[in-house]
């Protein structure tokens, strides 16, 4: 399973720290994805909302949501439109993503890593 595990996130982001921080302290090895580097794709977007609602992968409450625009926030009625946006933009998505061979999940605390990696 080891080798499906994926963290996504850009590398200074502290959640994004601190997720990484616990997975290498438990010796689970996974892949890290800096879609700041290596970009997002429309199909990568998707797939994170089969498992997680729109309104929790687009984080409203950061610096990048606040900086734009009403109307762009106003557009995001739908799952197509945050895909764009999340395409357009990965800053606004709320970090990290985490893949764990099975759903994706997405922030990052302690108890909750532990409760995935228990199964």
């Amino acid at each position: 399973m080891s080798d499906k595990i994926t963290l996504y996130g850009i590398p200074n982001c502290d959640t994004v720290k601190k997720a990484r921080v616990w997975l290498d302290e438990q010796g689970i090895a996974y892949h890290f994805h800096d879609f700041k580097k290596a970009g997002l794709t429309a199909g990568q977007a998707q797939a994170w909302l089969k498992d997680v609602e729109r309104d929790v992968l687009v984080n409203r409450k950061g610096t990048t949501w606040r900086a734009l625009p009403d109307e762009r926030k106003a557009a995001i009625t739908d799952d197509t439109a945050a895909v764009a946006l999340m395409v357009e933009n990965p800053s606004v998505v709320k970090r990290p993503v985490l893949f764990d061979g099975k759903q994706y999940h997405v922030g990052f605390k302690a108890d909750q890593y532990q409760h995935i990696f228990e199964k």
